[in-house]
Parts: C-alpha cells; structure tokens; sequence
C-alpha cells in the first residue's frame, strides 16, 4: 500500500511505475494532480486506486495499464470523458466518478464484464450506452444529482434487480 494522499502534491515522480509490487492501494486523493506518469501502466498487480478530489480535467492514460484494477475511485476531478481504454480494466467491480463533467460513457464500458457499481452522481449526463444494460453482475447504477431522461432500457435493468438511484 502507498497513500500519498492530502499533500497538495501537484506531480508524481516517473519512479513510481518502478513500484511493479504494489498491489493493494495506491491513495492519490486530495491533492492538485492533473496528469499521472505514463510508468504508472507499469502497475499491472493494483487492485485500488483512488485519485478523487485533484485537478484532471484529461482521464491519465496510465490506468488503462492497470489491468488488475478491481475498484477505481476518480470522484470530485473535471473529467469530461472516458477513453475507450477504459475497456482493458476488466476485472474492474468498482467505478466511481462522481462529481466530474461527464456528459457521456464509451460504448466500451461493456467490457467490464465484472462491474457491480457504477457511481455518475452528479455528471452534466445527456446519453447513456446501451451497454450498461448488459453488464451481467451489475447491481448498482447511481444517477442522483444527474438531469438526464431516463433510457428506455434502464427498466429492463431494474427488473433484474439492479438498483438505479435517481
């Protein structure tokens, strides 16, 4: 585990990606980040990590390399998308971001096959993929604080016990 978090760090060292042992947590949150080195992709074993409350306004392409990432914690930034990269994090169960500037999800998100939660609480959302419905472990979709129409295909999300916080 490495916290590195409420440090007002505003860059991390490309040395970190070094660290190819870390496997539990890595803490980033609260602090005024904007990028991440592109050696953090060297970070294939993380099962967490959290960068919620910093400054990205652009989704650091590094974590696309972190392919054991089993929760993923980005609330409180300026995101205003997701790369389609985000596909490669499949064993992901946990998405959170919250409080960004989000206004759509890649079609891509339904390679996270394993999903279980998605927290979008209050993104400026005006489309939704198709693809979220068919994401076979997902149980929770929270959309409070989003003014969005709902999708058509959101009940049928709802009837398989899914539970959408609206």
């Amino acid at each position: 585990m490495l916290d590195l978090g409420h440090n007002q760090l505003t860059g991390l060292p490309d040395a970190l990606g070094d660290l190819e042992g870390l496997t539990d947590f890595l803490y980033l949150h609260d602090n005024q980040l904007t990028s991440l080195p592109s050696s953090l992709a060297n970070l294939t074993k993380l099962r967490y990590l959290n960068i919620s409350e910093n400054a990205f306004d652009v989704w650091p392409e590094s974590i696309s390399g972190m392919r054991s990432l089993i929760e993923l914690r980005a609330t409180d930034n300026r995101l205003t998308s997701l790369p389609d990269s985000i596909g490669r994090l499949t064993r992901l169960r946990e998405l959170h971001v919250r409080n960004n500037q989000l206004t759509s999800l890649p079609e891509s998100i339904g390679a996270l096959q394993e999903l279980r939660q998605i927290d979008l609480r209050g993104n400026p959302l005006t489309h939704l993929p198709a693809a979220i419905a068919q994401l076979p472990r997902l149980d929770k979709l929270d959309l409070r604080w989003v003014n969005m129409p709902a999708p058509a295909w959101m009940e049928n999300l709802e009837a398989r016990g899914c539970v959408v916080y609206r």
